[in-house]
């Protein structure tokens, strides 16, 4: 078995390659969230798995999903889809990314 070590740019790379393959995970957070802080960490392990994006609900074009979500960051979204709130269920997003993963096969 062969354990690649990236570094930073590397990693954007190898995930700007791999981004039409990965499902996208999407939080919505906003300037300070502390849970938001707590959920990266969370997912840090499982990172290789999705293409990670941020939607910084303060900003004044994002006005829709601070209007939807300004009580509930964070928020997470894959592929588009609603899938949890407020914290990381990393049993359901385990389950969702090997389904995922199938799906693409």
């Amino acid at each position: 078995m062969k354990i690649f070590v990236f570094s930073r740019p590397a990693l954007q790379l190898h995930r700007l390659y791999c981004s039409n393959s990965l499902p996208t995970l999407t939080l919505f957070t906003k300037d300070p969230c502390p849970l938001c802080d707590e959920a990266k960490e969370v997912l840090q392990p499982l990172r290789h798995r999705f293409v990670f994006q941020q939607v910084d609900i303060s900003r004044p074009e994002n006005r829709e999903w601070f209007d939807r979500y300004r009580w509930d960051i964070p928020v997470f979204h894959l592929n588009g889809q609603f899938v949890m709130k407020h914290r990381v269920d990393v049993v359901l997003l385990d389950k969702l990314l090997k389904d995922a993963k199938t799906q693409k096969s």
